[in-house]
């Protein structure tokens, strides 16, 4: 939702049951099945997308054990080729049980496999404010910010595999709240609504 003037993504706690529409995703979900959290997310797939270019999104923080706030990109033709194939990169991930850290993280396919580099920044609180997260992407790197300091940089082509590389190709953007999960870990309901 839109709220004084700044969009509004909000987590909470519900049991809600999953639609045929939503069937396959968040981790394989069956229609019929049910959620215990929800959370939306915006996804730009299929509207808009980049090759190059600076990236960022101004943003506040929710914070409590088992939030996962992502400002993220992947490969338009993750349809055709799958991830890591298509490529991801994390503009910026926060997991709460790691309060003090921001991360920003590239993922890709080499030799076949998984691969990933990146980097983080120990901020102290960085969800009492808005901050800038940006990425600026060229042909050659990818450096990431919190606000004007840049704490990683990827060289693109480490991520040349059989003379392909997703960094090259279009990507679009999610930005949304995950709520426990495989790194946000167990969720501490009492803290629930986040956003």
């Amino acid at each position: 939702r839109v709220e004084g003037g700044h969009l509004v993504i909000e987590g909470i706690k519900e049991h809600y049951a999953i639609p045929a529409a939503d069937a396959g995703r968040g981790r394989g979900k069956a229609a019929g099945g049910f959620a215990e959290y929800t959370a939306a997310a915006l996804i730009t797939k299929g509207k808009e997308s980049w090759t190059y270019g600076r990236i960022e999104v101004r943003a506040k923080l929710p914070q409590s054990k088992g939030v996962w706030p992502a400002i993220w990109m992947l490969g338009t033709n993750i349809p055709q080729i799958n991830w890591p194939a298509c490529g991801e990169i994390d503009i910026m991930e926060f997991v709460g049980h790691t309060p003090d850290k921001v991360h920003a993280t590239v993922h890709y396919l080499k030799d076949g496999k998984h691969a990933s580099m990146g980097g983080n920044l120990t901020v102290e609180k960085p969800f009492d404010d808005f901050h800038v997260y940006a990425v600026e992407w060229s042909a050659e790197r990818m450096d990431f910010f919190f606000d004007a300091r840049k704490y990683f940089t990827f060289e693109v082509a480490a991520a040349a595999d059989s003379g392909s590389n997703p960094f090259l190709k279009p990507q679009y953007l999610l930005i949304n709240l995950a709520l426990g999960g495989t790194w946000g870990r167990e969720m501490d309901d009492s803290v629930l609504p986040q956003k």
